[in-house]
């Protein structure tokens, strides 16, 4: 092979592709994102639309309907599902696999806009996004909690510190909080005061609406500057609505304080967060699309430490939980299965070899595949998730066949009497076509999985790619590093190994439990092609 004949003729450009794989390699592994799962969303579109006070039967008569009516005529749509609630009108558009999904979302915004000016007056903006997959979990749940501080304290501290320092830190695209207090002022109408000024609600809330209200004036132009003229309208405290005019009658100004009661309260609360029965300010923090998870992680908890260094005394930032340590947690798991498989590997193949040189030889390839493999992950465009560390733990034992085969095959004719260079070109010359097919099987064994149909193909799609590359790159080193180290690297004349005390005894043992196997093997043979078993056939191995 040709290849082969340039490895052995040129060690030093072999050992330079080897390490500019492992160099590329290593590269792209430092670029790719950390995921739990490959970065797949179902091609699902929401379109949630509030319409307050109205019943579920209005809601679909005057909402759902006409929105999936319109949204029939979108070309790729597989299904859509409507549920119609009291207030809300909630819709769901699948898409076929094959849909561009960025277009989708904007012809399906499109569509709301056509039908939304036929939209009751009542109802809200409609709120149009696409289903975001693992991103639509929360990254990592922190709460505020004191035993001291009123549940208003709190609230001002997580709104107005906690809650931004959080929105800050990289990788974060929002916080959700909840459990807030929230201060409300609420005005109490005397129905009776009402009806003796001939006065309604609508009337006191356009009143209300006109007072509390920055209005711009125009513009004052001079000789020299110009200024730009605003009437600021806002109240500013909230005893100052009393004060708001709602109407004159009989030249009397009728004042809010003569037609009800100001109070001034906290929100009926729309959420209640806990923490062991003590109550809370929970915080919900959601990563970017295309942030790192481990690393969105890591600055959310510095931007936590850095939040208790500046809290009050008596006030507790606690992590309830992160994802991102699950994650982190469980794909270092996952590495370790692998390192701990690829040392078993070699451990096997040194006790079946009985040579040190033919094991560093054999397990070179290991490191090298594995390497080698980020580099089809990152340009492939998929990240470190447990489909693609799956597949490289899945494989590590057939990276090394390869080697094995070849490096045998070599010693083979070593032992034949031929020179390590000769013997390093014949040797993997005659095995290469069986070396090949082997190596072909097991790829179509692997890549039509990745091209398995429907949303499951879309998760086994990194892990088939990443299956074959190792394995293809394995097949290389066999072709390319493995003969050229057998051609210069040579062997002892004698195996030292077996004086060594433990290394001894591993060795001998593992000979005696091969030769039982080849006997019982040869047995075997003997009994099935003759139909009776045949005394005083055994041999014993050579080496």
């Amino acid at each position: 092979m040709w290849i082969t004949r340039v490895s052995i003729n040129n060690p030093v450009f072999a050992t330079m592709v080897m390490a500019a794989l492992c160099v590329l390699g290593l590269f792209s592994y430092a670029q790719l994102r950390v995921e739990r799962l490959p970065d797949i969303a179902p091609p699902i579109v929401y379109i949630s639309v509030a319409y307050p006070g109205a019943s579920p039967d209005a809601t679909e008569t005057e909402l759902t309907r006409p929105i999936e009516l319109a949204l029939n005529g979108i070309a790729g749509v597989k299904m859509i599902r409507s549920n119609s609630m009291e207030g809300r009108s909630e819709t769901g558009v699948e898409f076929q696999l094959s849909a561009d999904m960025n277009r989708a979302v904007q012809e399906v915004r499109d569509k709301v806009a056509t039908v939304q000016p036929n939209f009751p007056r009542d109802a809200k903006q409609p709120y149009v996004a696409r289903f975001d997959g693992e991103n639509a979990q929360p990254t990592v749940y922190l709460s505020l909690l004191s035993k001291d501080r009123s549940a208003r304290e709190l609230s001002l501290l997580a709104d107005q510190v906690v809650r931004k320092r959080l929105e800050r830190s990289t990788g974060v695209a929002r916080v959700d909080v909840g459990g807030l207090t929230v201060r409300q002022v609420r005005i109490d109408l005397d129905p009776q005061r009402l009806r003796a000024y001939q006065l309604t609600p609508a009337d006191v809330a356009q009143a209300l609406q006109r007072a509390n209200s920055d209005m711009p004036v125009g513009l004052l132009t001079g000789t020299k500057e110009d200024a730009i003229v605003r009437v600021e309208g806002k109240v500013k405290d909230a005893k100052a609505f009393a004060d708001v005019v709602v109407a004159s009658r009989n030249g009397m100004v009728v004042r809010l304080a003569d037609l009800g009661t100001l109070v001034e309260r906290e929100r009926e609360p729309d959420s209640i967060s806990r923490v062991d029965g003590v109550p809370a300010i929970s915080f919900q923090v959601f990563k970017q699309q295309d942030a790192n998870i481990v690393e969105t992680g890591k600055a959310i908890k510095d931007a936590a430490e850095e939040l208790r260094k500046g809290l009050p005394p008596g006030v507790e930032l606690r992590l309830v939980y992160a994802d991102s340590d699950w994650v982190e947690n469980s794909l270092d798991g996952v590495k370790h299965t692998l390192i701990e498989g690829a040392l078993l590997t070699i451990a096997i193949v040194f006790l079946f070899l009985h040579s040190w040189r033919s094991t560093v030889i054999t397990g070179l390839t290991l490191p090298i595949a594995v390497i080698s493999a980020f580099i089809a992950v990152y340009l492939f465009g998929f990240t470190l998730n447990f489909m693609t560390m799956m597949a490289l733990s899945l494989c590590i034992g057939l990276l090394i066949d390869d080697a094995i085969v070849v490096r045998e095959n070599i010693v083979r004719h070593v032992h034949l009497g031929k020179g390590h260079r000769e013997a390093a070109h014949v040797g993997t010359e005659e095995i290469g076509l069986a070396v090949m097919a082997t190596t072909f099987a097991i790829c179509a064994v692997f890549v039509p999985v990745a091209f398995m149909k429907g949303i499951v193909g879309k998760f086994f799609f990194p892990f088939g790619i990443t299956v074959a590359v190792a394995v293809l790159v394995s097949l290389f080193v066999s072709f390319t590093l493995d003969p050229m180290l057998s051609s210069i690297w040579r062997d002892p004349p004698t195996n030292r190994l077996l004086k060594v005390p433990v290394l001894g005894h591993l060795m001998r043992g593992t000979d005696r439990v091969l030769d039982v196997l080849h006997d019982l093997y040869e047995r075997s043979i003997h009994w099935i092609f003759s139909g009776r078993p045949q005394a005083g056939i055994g041999g014993k191995r050579t080496r």
